[in-house]
């Protein structure tokens, strides 16, 4: 399983439809950390099926969901509990990391 692909159209709706926790990567093609984080999302999505959503926005591509969260670094990720943000965190971190991240 891989993390679904947010865009500016279905990033508020897919928050807003579930009652698990969301872990949103912002992160960009060029960025060489931001790849090195890719298959840790990928584990994650696919362990965490069902308890949490994994998931990406490509910041080159949708700078305004970018602009709307500050985000200055990438990688940055997002834990949303209830469509609201209750942790950011920036660079690679460990699968480990993430997991205590989502369950907190």
């Amino acid at each position: 399983m891989k993390p679904i692909a947010l865009t500016t159209e279905t990033f508020d709706a897919t928050l807003a439809n579930t009652d698990q926790p969301v872990l949103v990567d912002f992160w960009a093609e060029w960025c060489g950390p931001c790849k090195m984080m890719s298959p840790i999302l990928d584990q994650l999505a696919t362990e965490q099926a069902g308890r949490a959503t994994i998931a990406k926005v490509n910041i080159d591509a949708f700078p305004d969901l970018q602009a709307r969260f500050g985000i200055r670094a990438i990688p940055t990720l997002i834990v949303f509990k209830n469509g609201q943000p209750v942790n950011t965190i920036t660079g690679v971190k460990s699968k480990g990391f993430l997991e205590a991240a989502l369950a907190a």
